[in-house]
């Protein structure tokens, strides 16, 4: 007897529980990664009241203009600084999260393309004669299919390393200019 509507009826359910379990990873990642971002914001928040209200004291504190706007001058530095690390750190948590979202789309291609495989081979076993170029064929586009995403997913990750790497450099490009800036002010006192 072809078993056929059982095997694809098993495939199918195995395959809505892998997407599922797939999705879920996914989500999780997505909520993880908002939670990271926003402890990173309140932190980011609560470090800049802290030296707002800290910067006002000195400000109010300032017994004329001059020390006015050394103070002020001052607090570029540190300010600079505060931003180019916040950037770094939301950029480390955007990095993670598209490195553990990669590998878990990578984990779930590769397990549904091993489990179609084994499907079109158990398929293949029980198919009538002359079916053959079919079942073939069927091999053929898998095989094209899996090739493709290989290729899409190394072009993926080359981009995100590039653009990793320009993002880098234009932070190290920032914080440079951001010295310069700050360290000819303090020539200029």
């Amino acid at each position: 007897m072809f078993a056929l509507p059982e095997q694809l009826s098993s495939a199918t359910k195995t395959n809505l529980e892998a997407q599922l379990s797939f999705f879920t990873t996914l989500t999780s990642k997505a909520f993880e990664s908002v939670e990271k971002v926003v402890d990173l914001n309140i932190t980011a928040a609560k470090a800049s009241l802290e030296d707002s209200a800290a910067v006002t004291r000195q400000l109010l504190a300032a017994k004329d203009a001059q020390e006015f706007f050394t103070l002020t001058a001052a607090q570029a530095q540190p300010n600079t600084a505060k931003v180019i690390a916040y950037g770094r750190h939301l950029f480390s948590i955007a990095s993670n999260v598209q490195a553990e979202l990669a590998r878990a789309t990578e984990e779930q291609v590769a397990e549904t393309s091993r489990k179609v495989n084994a499907l079109v081979d158990d398929v293949s076993k029980n198919a009538p004669a002359g079916s053959e170029n079919v079942i073939a064929i069927v091999k053929s586009a898998l095989g094209n299919a899996n090739a493709g995403y290989e290729q899409f997913s190394k072009t993926t990750k080359q981009a995100a390393e590039v653009m990793e790497a320009n993002l880098t450099s234009a932070v190290n490009q920032f914080a440079q200019a951001a010295e310069k800036t700050a360290s000819a002010g303090r020539a200029r006192k």
